[in-house]
């Protein structure tokens, strides 16, 4: 049996950049990946825009991932691909991984694993559309693979339902083909992308927005022949008598992303009901020793830089997992965040420098996020807007705090009110 210090599970982004991070931290590194190339979801993604964190430069989704998989290679990386993870098993202070690959079935063995798999496109069944099963219904990641990789139009008139990062995205790309796209309807009262692809994607291109509306029903038989769209109320519940029939060969879903999570829940990790990823501290490291996670899997970025980021955290902190008691206080959100990550400390750990990624519930303008330990303010911060599409980052030094066991810490967003 061949045994590792360190096993990636997923060769994107969070993947790649966590394996060179072992790797540069002393560990003999496996990394696992069930598609044939690595790289992840970058290889269909060929508009720019990434990299302008890390590089300083617009890069498309190919050419970023390109330069984590010239440097995997360079250093001489174990790597397995079209490899798929069918088990894990913890014991003996060791995690038993067993594979399955075109060479059949085989087990190695690791000290410590990390969690890189990514995330999954929800579908139209998981929105309660309603009616046919025709031909013609799509996934945005869907339709940026037949198009971008396999040069395969998927509609000629389309209506895309979300407005989703990759839903905006598919709009103008379509729309670049020759596909008329009709509209692009968001159920909330708000878009789900990002500012600058709202501009970018739609209103370029002259692309209608409609929010508040959603697809309650597809028609046709073989074929998608048309949807129908109704407006939505404050609980995005459709609204009878608003019901509207618009003819379309296709239809596109940018319905939300779901962090990939089952094997970490084989392992009995806990997860985040807002993230829908493992709950974990600032060392990425899950609620079961030795296993971390990073990039999609943990929570679903805006930008991947920070997937790499994350990797890189996770596969630096694998490679230097030593078997400890943990000490660990939670990071405690008030309602006005969608959700915050890492949500533990470790006090036992290195806190010196932990990165807080957090997403607002809603739109707030004017507001000021405040941590109080202990019921005492400890750290302040001003932002002039907080949109739930736009994550945040925050680096904080929390050994600078005094933190105990019995220690109380809470984040809060105050809003600045008129008057």
């Amino acid at each position: 049996m061949l045994t590792f210090d360190t096993v990636v599970i997923g060769g994107g982004p969070a993947g790649l950049a966590a394996a060179l991070s072992a790797h540069e931290n002393g560990a003999k590194v496996l990394l696992v990946e069930r598609e044939a190339r690595l790289g992840g979801i970058l290889k269909q993604c060929i508009h720019d825009g990434f990299g302008l964190v890390r590089f300083g430069e617009k890069l498309s989704g190919p050419e970023y991932a390109e330069r984590f998989i010239d440097d995997f290679y360079k250093a001489g990386i174990a790597a397995t691909t079209l490899t798929f993870v069918t088990r894990i098993e913890n014991r003996n202070d060791a995690f038993f991984v067993t594979l399955v690959s075109r060479e059949g079935v085989e087990t190695v063995a690791a000290k410590t694993l990390v969690l890189a798999t990514g995330c999954r496109e929800r579908t139209a069944k998981q929105v309660s559309i309603h009616g046919t099963r025709p031909a013609g219904v799509f996934t945005a990641g869907t339709a940026q693979h037949l198009t971008n990789l396999l040069g395969e139009l998927p509609t000629k008139t389309c209506v895309i339902l979300g407005s989703g990062d990759i839903g905006l995205i598919m709009a103008r790309r379509l729309t670049l083909e020759g596909a008329k796209v009709l509209g692009v309807y968001e159920a909330k009262p708000t878009p789900s992308g990002l500012t600058r692809n709202i501009h970018q994607c739609l209103h370029d291109y002259d692309i209608p927005l409609y929010l508040s509306h959603t697809v309650t029903r597809v028609f046709g038989d073989d074929r998608l022949s048309a949807v129908e769209i109704s407006k939505v109320d404050e609980q995005m519940r459709p609204i009878a008598g608003t019901e509207q029939m618009v003819e379309c060969d296709a239809l596109i879903l940018s319905v939300g992303l779901i962090p990939e999570n089952e094997l970490a829940e084989t392992l009995g990790t806990e997860l985040d009901r807002r993230t829908k990823g493992p709950v974990c501290n600032a060392q990425l490291m899950t609620s079961v020793d030795g296993v971390f996670s990073c990039g999609n899997a943990l929570h679903v970025n805006d930008l991947v830089d920070y997937v790499s980021e994350s990797g890189e955290c996770a596969g630096k902190n694998a490679a230097c997992y030593k078997p400890r008691p943990r000490t660990e206080i939670d990071i405690e959100a008030s309602d006005r965040f969608g959700y915050i990550v890492p949500q533990r400390l470790d006090l036992n750990a290195d806190n010196r420098k932990t990165v807080l990624y957090f997403r607002s519930r809603d739109v707030l303008n004017g507001c000021t996020l405040k941590m109080r330990l202990d019921g005492k303010e400890v750290f302040s911060k001003k932002y002039p807007f907080l949109r739930p599409p736009e994550m945040e980052r925050l680096e904080m030094d929390f050994s600078s705090l005094p933190l105990t066991a019995a220690s109380h810490l809470e984040l809060d967003i105050e809003v600045k009110t008129n008057g």
